[in-house]
């Protein structure tokens, strides 16, 4: 399906019924990052599995900004009137997540699973990998990792959402960036998933599924 948002074409997929999960995928990848979840989720949520600006079918731009992509996903929900929504954001997903619970009342649950409030909270050997493959291909999605985002502590504690903060005990995101996270909303909780990098809790076929349900009390 597509939606015109904020001047762009955004494409996503709809499965299930009951309440409704937005779902975002991480960086230079696409809804099908969640693909081996939407079998189990369907089953109790209305599953909105989007594609970001600029990355699977929705519309290429020129700049990219995670500001940008979480004003998307706030239109996405208002044109939608999607209430009571659970969100779920991996990775650059979660940054989206962050961001928009800041600026809409229509997210009743915010699932953050690896994000971080700056490039500076990911692995060392990550952000020199990120700056070598933008000088290498002038891709602007390791452009926006490598001087994105910018989320203080303060800008963390106006998000009033119940909210999970969850990383892989393995993951990319420093640990003690996860726990600033978590420790800055007011009331979070804090989810370590033991023996999971970055990737492996999503690409699981029930570890994430089974996650969602579980927080969302289903």
């Amino acid at each position: 399906m597509i939606i015109n948002v904020n001047g762009i074409e955004m494409y996503y997929e709809k499965y299930g019924q009951g309440r409704p999960l937005v779902m975002v995928h991480g960086n230079s990848v696409d809804h099908n990052e969640f693909k081996g979840s939407f079998w189990k989720l369907r089953n109790y949520f209305t599953v909105y599995a989007v594609d970001s600006r600029d990355h699977g079918q929705s519309s290429k731009v020129n700049g990219l900004h995670y500001s940008d992509m979480a004003d998307d996903m706030v239109a996405f929900m208002d044109q939608l009137d999607l209430r009571d929504v659970v969100f779920f954001g991996h990775s650059d997903g979660a940054v989206i997540g962050l961001l928009a619970a800041m600026r809409t009342d229509r997210i009743g649950l915010l699932l953050a699973g690896s994000g971080n409030m700056s490039p500076e909270g990911v692995a060392t050997w990550l952000r020199i990998l990120n700056k070598a493959v933008y000088a290498a291909t002038k891709n602007q999605k390791f452009l926006m990792m490598d001087t994105e985002p910018d989320i203080s502590a303060e800008d963390l504690a106006a998000i009033k959402v119940p909210t999970v903060v969850i990383a892989g005990s393995r993951d990319l995101i420093k640990k003690e960036e996860t726990q600033r996270i978590a420790d800055s909303i007011p009331g979070a909780k804090l989810r370590i998933l033991q023996g999971h990098g970055h990737m492996s809790y999503i690409n699981s076929r029930n570890v994430l599924a089974d996650l969602i349900i579980e927080e969302a009390g289903k």
